[in-house]
């Protein structure tokens, strides 16, 4: 046996062959199972694509690197259980290109941060984060309140999602327009965007109803976080109980 190793680890091409194999085998035996199941995410109940407003607040969330300091998994431990609320569930991310998974935490997981705090609450935060935590070392965002969202490629931007396996359906793209701005307007008529999107955070979020900001859509983005699964109808798994 060992005089057989000696000789494997002598020749090079040999060595080289038998470890490709061995690779390839471990590969197959890893990947072929996942072509015989529809999905390897069990769907739960809830789960819906973002509005058009939220998607441009994930995009300015990750744009200004909100990432790097706050996750969005509560894993299974007591501790994080506790503080943060429900462990994050695989099917919560299924429509994030890319996701915000990870586990470097400087501020809170955001995660279920959604309704926790008002919409005046999120704009101190972060136009001034030190006037409502004092110890935070967060960077101010004020500016996003200055910044007015470009609507103008919205429609492309879904449509982009789209192909890439987010369920846009071509009533959400060609409404697109209309409903980022209806969900930030407290006078709009949302019924129909509530049908499209349920759950969707509405009204204004920054404090001028007359003026589309970026502020607007980080806020939307956030308020929604965690909102969209009701946790105590939903089983591990993903099973109505």
């Amino acid at each position: 046996m060992f005089i057989k190793h000696a000789t494997i680890e002598r020749n090079t091409i040999l060595l080289a062959a038998l470890t490709l194999l061995t690779v390839a085998i471990g590969g197959l035996v890893e990947i072929v199972p996942l072509f015989t199941i529809e999905t390897t995410i069990e769907r739960v109940e809830g789960m819906r694509p973002y509005s058009p407003l939220e998607q441009v607040g994930r995009n300015i969330y990750v744009r200004e690197g909100c990432y790097v300091c706050h996750s969005q998994q509560i894993r299974p431990l007591r501790d994080e259980v506790e503080r943060y609320g429900h462990y994050s569930l695989a099917a919560e991310s299924m429509y994030d290109h890319p996701f915000q998974w990870g586990s470097k935490r400087t501020g809170p997981d955001l995660a279920r941060v959604g309704g926790k705090y008002s919409n005046e609450w999120h704009v101190a935060h972060l136009i001034d984060p030190r006037a409502v935590v004092p110890e935070s070392i967060m960077p101010s965002y004020g500016f996003l309140s200055r910044k007015l969202v470009d609507d103008s490629d919205i429609a492309d931007h879904l449509r982009a999602l789209r192909v890439v396996g987010v369920p846009y359906s071509d009533e959400m793209i060609a409404a697109a327009a209309k409903d980022l701005r209806a969900q930030a307007d407290p006078e709009a008529d949302t019924e129909e965007l509530l049908q499209r999107y349920p759950k969707a955070p509405i009204g204004d979020f920054d404090g001028d109803p007359a003026r589309l900001t970026e502020m607007d859509a980080l806020v939307a983005y956030l308020q929604m976080l965690g909102r969209l699964v009701e946790f105590d109808k939903t089983q591990p798994g993903g099973l109505r109980q």
